[in-house]
């Protein structure tokens, strides 16, 4: 050890003490983190990034503030993307203060914190809190947020990643440069382990031109990340979407049966109960063993499972998303990825899930559920290993999350607009902010814009003869903390047993659909619907056999750049005979046959395919850009052919390309010729392409709801989405007619088409198609590719007998074509 003056000698003191050595890039932050400087530290989940900033920063603090003036007030706030994670943060952090600091304290607030202990930290602040953006934000709306904030020192952002690219990345941005106005030195680190923009990243983080310059460390250690596919066996010529799902079961049973504790992970809510089911099907041994855990459970439930995990004492875990992110559960040995990740950088947070600790392989193991996704398992492994993971960007100047900021520091002791106006445009995300939209934004939250001025409660802020503007109605003050944050989800309805015991939280459409006597898998059990009551659905346990499966809003997620350009790589290999990874072998019957009836797609190849039959004619294209960028595409497309001629198109997409079917013969040479793919007017095209309104007033009715505009209610008073939706439509309409010029009507049409249709993505991606060799073939029997496009067409108009028996007849077709 060097000398006990030097920088991080107490942190690399209190290492020793437990035996352990520090990494060179935990010695690397400790070093900056003396040096005042901000930063990112990037590095492999588990692999020791809280002790390399917390210890820095402990070190740093013990050198300004003696250990013998006693506890010190609030220096650190550490911000965790979930309340989930701060449990554990704290637990993590709390271990070198007991031993090097003992008489400072740390503290957590989040939503689940006890008014109890809100009221403790209220009368004294701990030394360090763990806190969410949206438990910040409401401690900026305190009176005296300044006299509480103004001594913190250290700002860490755990999970940068999963923060920076949507508006709660931009409400941390923001809080941080209040908190930098309350404190002109504050240090502000993130802490990431999957990002491929890290420069940009920590630019985002970091105050605008900070002295001394940010800086970046990033981890190397020997981590091992293990990513297999569990291949099934046969997985034949032809395949669609879930087409092998089901045959995977015993499979994945025997992969448990094999291992310690494991993770299973699915992408959405409505898979991870079907999962669950599956295995305990096939093993009811395991009940009580095996647990389902996503954000839709209660929260007793959840805290189980989550402990269960932490003792070893599952066997295994469904999750979704909700398991995610840091919680460290050291048992668990084995992650099973059921169907594709869709993204390099979320397969790789998933597998650290495991081995979570240094010096431990991190190992995922990838359960295909159709023959494209064994391809897509190849592709994420040489993805990963050659580095190629996802960049978040984030959301541009969103004008809702800063109408919000300005009541909220309109409550936290009051602004100045010239003073705001300039630490606003400090954040990254505003930094192209002009002073006309601030004062827009200025003008809606005092006088409801152009068309509410008639009505006081949108009168939300007042300057006072000073220019000091602040809230003077305790209405708008209530409801604006009620309403703080930015996770807008469609309205949930309680579960519970007929007993009053709660189950969980459901989408009301889906409660909404249902009769009573009505049968569904929920929380891994199977309920009967009985009643709806005061915002709650009661259930009894059902003792009919069958159920359906509960269905949440939201789209499947789409395929990423980095992934889909990695999966035409392996069809590149594959297209010229070479098949070397076990996946590729694998899908062989399925690429020969793909290549003798049509081609195989490759990065500098797009294959169209045209197919005639009784329905009418059909067109296949393959930009292999991910679904949200497809729907453009073939809505585009659609309207572009139908232009001069006027036709009706059907429209079926997945993550590889999109079908168009019309009854009417149209004509290809556009398409053979590329001439639909110009870029000319394509902001013009799309836009008449699509129902753009009602996808404008869907999005304006989040809006309204980050922007304060309408109310969730209040606790135990909840609003039905049925009343959101008129209250949201009302104002989309208000606004239309009579403030043409409002901002937020501008931000919802700009959002939708950045974030649902993916404008930039879409541009280009008709760029990369221009510039592609285009190979058209014309088919006599739908391709191994366009099946699976059939399949979510037919599934959209048939039953799932009917679905069956069409397939059934389509491939018995196929074969004998196949094999002539």
């Amino acid at each position: 050890m060097g000398s006990p003056d030097a920088p991080g000698a107490f942190a690399e003191a209190w290492m020793q003490g437990k035996g352990w050595t520090a990494f060179p890039f935990q010695q690397e932050a400790w070093q900056a983190i003396a040096e005042g400087r901000s930063g990112m530290l990037h590095a492999t989940t588990g692999s020791g990034k809280t002790y390399a900033v917390w210890l820095g920063m402990l070190d740093a603090l013990l050198r300004a503030h003696p250990r013998g003036r006693g506890a010190e007030p609030l220096r650190v706030i550490w911000l965790t993307p979930m309340r989930a994670l701060a449990s554990d943060t704290a637990k993590a952090l709390a271990a070198p203060l007991r031993d090097l600091a003992p008489a400072w304290t740390i503290g957590l607030r989040t939503g689940d914190t006890p008014s109890a202990e809100r009221a403790r930290q209220d009368r004294r602040m701990p030394t360090v809190l763990v806190t969410t953006p949206e438990s910040l934000t409401l401690m900026l709306t305190r009176e005296h947020a300044r006299d509480e904030l103004s001594g913190v020192e250290y700002v860490v952002i755990d999970e940068w990643h999963e923060l920076i690219g949507s508006k709660r990345g931009v409400q941390a941005q923001l809080a941080l440069a209040r908190l930098r106005t309350f404190h002109p030195g504050l240090v502000t680190w993130g802490l990431s382990a999957t990002l491929g923009n890290l420069e940009n990243a920590m630019e985002v983080l970091c105050a605008p031109d900070p002295v001394p310059a940010p800086r970046l460390v990033q981890g190397r250690i020997d981590k091992t990340l293990v990513i297999d596919t569990l291949i099934p066996p046969d997985p034949g010529k032809y395949s669609w979407a879930g087409h092998l799902g089901a045959r995977m079961q015993l499979p994945v049973v025997e992969e448990i049966g094999r291992s310690g504790t494991t993770l299973v992970f699915t992408n959405v809510r409505s898979q991870a109960e079907v999962w669950y089911q599956l295995l305990l099907e096939a093993r009811p041994d395991w009940a009580g063993h095996i647990a389902l855990h996503h954000g839709s459970l209660d929260k007793a439930t959840r805290e189980w499972v989550e402990q269960g995990l932490k003792e070893g004492t599952l066997r295994a875990v469904v999750a979704t998303s909700s398991l995610d992110l840091g919680v460290d559960f050291l048992p668990v040995e084995r992650v099973l990825q059921i169907g594709s990740a869709k993204g390099v950088a979320r397969m790789m947070q998933r597998a650290g899930r495991s081995g979570h600790a240094p010096g431990r392989a991190s190992r995922v193991t990838l359960v295909p559920t159709n023959t494209m996704e064994i391809i897509e398992a190849a592709a994420a492994r040489w993805a990963a290993r050659t580095g190629r993971v996802e960049k978040r960007i984030p959301p541009d100047k969103p004008l809702d999350v800063l109408v919000q900021h300005l009541v909220t520091v309109a409550l936290g002791g009051g602004f100045r607009a010239d003073a705001l106006y300039a630490e606003v445009a400090s954040a990254w995300t505003y930094r192209t902010l002009t002073r006309a939209e601030f004062d827009w934004a200025l003008a809606f939250c005092e006088q409801g814009g152009d068309s509410l001025g008639a009505y006081p409660e949108y009168h939300r802020i007042v300057a006072d003869a000073e220019g000091v503007y602040r809230v003077r109605d305790t209405g708008v003050a209530r409801r604006h903390r009620l309403g703080v944050g930015t996770i807008v989800s469609d309205a949930a309805i309680s579960v519970k047993y007929l007993t009053g015991a709660s189950i969980g939280t459901m989408e009301e459409g889906f409660i909404a659909r249902l009769k009573p006597g009505d049968c569904f898998f929920f929380a891994g059990r199977l309920l009967e619907f009985v009643r709806v009551r005061d915002m709650a659905a009661y259930v009894r346990k059902a003792t009919k056999n069958k159920g359906t499966v509960p269905t949440w809003m939201g789209s499947k997620m789409a395929l990423s750049t980095e992934l889909s350009d990695a999966v035409l790589e392996m069809m590149q290999d594959a297209a010229q005979g070479d098949f070397h990874e076990p996946e590729l072998e694998a899908a062989r019957p399925m690429l020969l046959t793909q290549q003798r009836l049509s081609k195989i797609p490759t990065p500098h190849t797009l294959l169209v395919e045209g197919f005639r039959s009784r329905e009418g004619q059909h067109l296949y294209i393959y930009p292999f850009a991910g679904r949200n960028v497809h729907l453009g595409l073939g809505s585009l497309l659609a309207w572009r052919l139908a232009r001069d001629k006027p036709n009706t198109f059907s429209i079926s997409i997945n993550d590889y390309g999109f079908e168009l079917v019309s009854a009417e013969p149209f004509d290809v040479e556009p398409v053979t010729s590329q001439a639909v793919f110009s870029g000319t007017d394509l902001l013009h095209d799309v836009l008449a392409s699509l129902n753009s309104s009602e996808l404008a007033q869907r999005r304006f009715r989040e809006i309204a709801r980050v922007a304060g505009l309408i109310s969730t209610g209040y606790p135990g008073q909840p609003k039905s989405t049925r009343q959101l939706q008129a209250s949201s439509a009302l104002f989309f309409e208000v606004f239309r007619k009579y403030d043409a010029g409002n901002l937020l009507l501008t931000q919802a049409e700009k959002e939708v088409l950045s974030q649902e249709l993916e404008i930039s993505r879409l541009a280009g991606t008709l760029e990369r198609m221009r510039a592609k060799r285009l190979d058209f073939v014309a088919l006599r029997h739908p391709s191994p590719m366009s099946l699976p496009l059939m399949v979510e067409r037919f599934r959209e108009k048939l039953s799932t007998e009917q679905l069956s028996q069409r397939l059934d007849r389509i491939l018995r077709d196929m074969e004998g074509d196949a094999s002539a």
